[in-house]
């Protein structure tokens, strides 16, 4: 498959500071990626290197050209802060950016596809709330039909109902060929949307992978966080059996490695200990969990839940 976008040895340093140290990756013609980082990781000037808004070092190939070379109608760019002309309607505002190109799309078909037609379409864009607002911005990043989009926090603000709407629309383009670089602060949005997903840490890809086998690789095993009845009964939980690493968590038991089946054994084991369970919560490890062994940090878009895990 042809490599939609290459970047190979890339580096950026804003003064003492590397934004960049080394970056190479291959995005397919057609695929999802999700990128994503701590604050400060480089995300987004991976991004402009890619878009040719930035000078780096290495190579940056983009539909088989240099990012300057590359005709402006065959991208689509949607960064994480855009403010157009607030007087303007959502349908001015995207007829005045299609009108930059020579085949664009019907603006009232793109406002169709993101959820905002209708009365909203005719409002002045400072009137709208915060998620129609984004829902216009992701409208104009598509109004030229673009072979490569990028995506910076695309949903930010939309309700969830919308955010479905749009998860569906970008599936829907990837299957068309479209080549999405997508970055977010919902680990729900990237493990769904991506075909394979890259974490960038201080300036460094530290790991490339699909979800799933980043997840086998990363983000441990599954577990169990039984919450008494009275938190003061749990005594030393070693010897619980099996390969389960049991611990104490704030009045709660956490048991490491066990699966669905295994669920009833450990019930039985307090049970036979005198503990009372008020409650199980049963977890498989999820991309946030690879998120937490690669930085060491939560994710930044999700809270940490009771069992120590990032939030679902």
């Amino acid at each position: 498959m042809t490599a939609a976008l290459v970047a190979e040895g890339v580096r950026k340093a804003y003064g003492d500071v590397t934004a960049l140290d080394g970056v190479s990756l291959e995005i397919d013609a057609g695929e999802v990626f999700g990128l994503v980082g701590p604050n400060g990781a480089g995300k987004t000037t991976l991004v402009r290197a890619l878009t040719g808004t930035t000078r780096i070092e290495g190579r940056i190939e983009v539909l088989g050209d240099d990012p300057d070379g590359v005709e402006r109608s065959r991208i689509g760019l949607l960064p994480q802060s855009f403010a157009p002309a607030g007087r303007l309607t959502p349908r001015e505002l995207v007829a005045q950016y299609a009108g930059l190109y020579d085949d664009a799309r019907d603006p009232d078909s793109v406002l169709a596809d993101v959820g905002l037609d209708g009365g909203a379409a005719e409002q002045w864009y400072e009137t709208l709330s915060g998620g129609q607002k984004r829902r216009t911005c992701v409208a104009i990043a598509l109004v030229n039909d673009p072979e490569v989009l990028f995506l910076d926090e695309p949903t930010t603000g939309i309700d969830p109902a919308g955010r479905r709407a749009l998860w569906g629309l970008l599936e829907e383009l990837a299957a068309g060929g479209t080549t999405v670089l997508l970055t977010s602060h919902s680990m729900t949005e990237v493990e769904r949307l991506s075909d394979r997903v890259g974490f960038l840490n201080a300036g460094r890809l530290v790991a490339v992978g699909t979800p799933e086998a980043l997840v086998a690789a990363h983000g441990g095993r599954s577990r169990l966080v039984v919450e008494p009845v009275d938190a003061a009964s749990i005594p030393a939980l070693d010897g619980l059996g099996g390969d389960f690493e049991v611990s104490s968590r704030d009045g709660r038991a956490v048991v490491e490695g066990v699966g669905p089946r295994e669920i009833g054994r450990v019930v039985a084991a307090f049970d036979d200990r005198g503990i009372g369970v008020g409650s199980l919560t049963w977890t498989q490890p999820d991309l946030g969990d690879v998120y937490l062994e690669l930085t060491g940090d939560a994710f930044e878009g999700e809270g940490v839940g009771s069992d120590g895990r990032p939030g679902r």
